[in-house]
């Protein structure tokens, strides 16, 4: 139990930091590139996974820290919503990334 614990931490706290350091181009001041750029998807229900992603992981993080991540089936259901929520994250930044670039 002990081991889930600290990999829901890990997970939500890197998970965290990956997300303050995709926010440095936008806090740097130079948005003349971010201004122009329009994601806008084909079909309405591609972005239903990734809202639901969203609101998994922010349910799970409310439920484990009010239970104090006691329950290891929640704190590995939130390790692996965390863990595909980052690889989204990172594949969304690079896409973003080569259209400014």
């Amino acid at each position: 139990m002990k081991t889930s614990q600290i990999a829901a931490k890990i997970a939500t706290r890197l998970f965290f930091i990956l997300l303050l350091i995709a926010l440095v181009p936008f806090l740097q001041g130079d948005t003349s590139k971010l201004q122009h750029l329009y994601l806008a998807p084909k079909h309405i229900w591609t972005l239903a996974s990734p809202i639901l992603l969203i609101l998994g992981f922010i349910a799970l993080l409310i439920i484990c820290s009010i239970k104090k991540f006691s329950k290891s089936d929640l704190n590995w259901l939130l390790v692996i919503n965390t863990v595909v929520l980052i690889v989204y994250a990172i594949t969304l930044y690079i896409r973003i990334y080569q259209l400014i670039k």
